[in-house]
């Protein structure tokens, strides 16, 4: 059994930071990618952020410039340190660990971000 466990969600201002961070812990093989999705009241999850095993990043377009993943492989675990923090930020934010040959993914619980205006 693989567990992602997410932690540092919570309320911020608008305009503000708050950093997420999630951990794989259990049976683990080598991970390919590893990323940050979100998901809003009403709407379908939507990918945030991905990260690669060398280190490549993409991002959604709407959180570029403000948002930067990044990873600690001999950790097993991805951070989103989120800036400049805007209502339409505020969602469940989910991780995901996808397994080297890509047979298997990973999910963690989620962890609340809410932005107030």
């Amino acid at each position: 059994q693989v567990q992602m466990v997410e932690s540092g969600g919570g309320l911020v201002q608008a305009g503000g930071s708050l950093r997420l961070s999630c951990a794989a812990s259990g049976r683990i093989f080598s991970i390919n990618f590893m990323a940050w999705y979100r998901q809003a009241p009403g709407k379908q999850r939507e990918l945030v952020a991905k990260i690669t095993s060398g280190g490549s990043t993409n991002y959604a377009d709407s959180v570029k410039g403000r948002f930067t993943i990044s990873r600690d492989n001999a950790k097993n675990t991805v951070y989103l340190q989120m800036n400049s923090l805007k209502p339409e930020d505020t969602a469940v934010y989910y991780c995901r660990a996808v397994k080297w040959d890509l047979t298997a993914d990973y999910w963690g619980r989620g962890t609340q971000v809410t932005v107030s205006s």
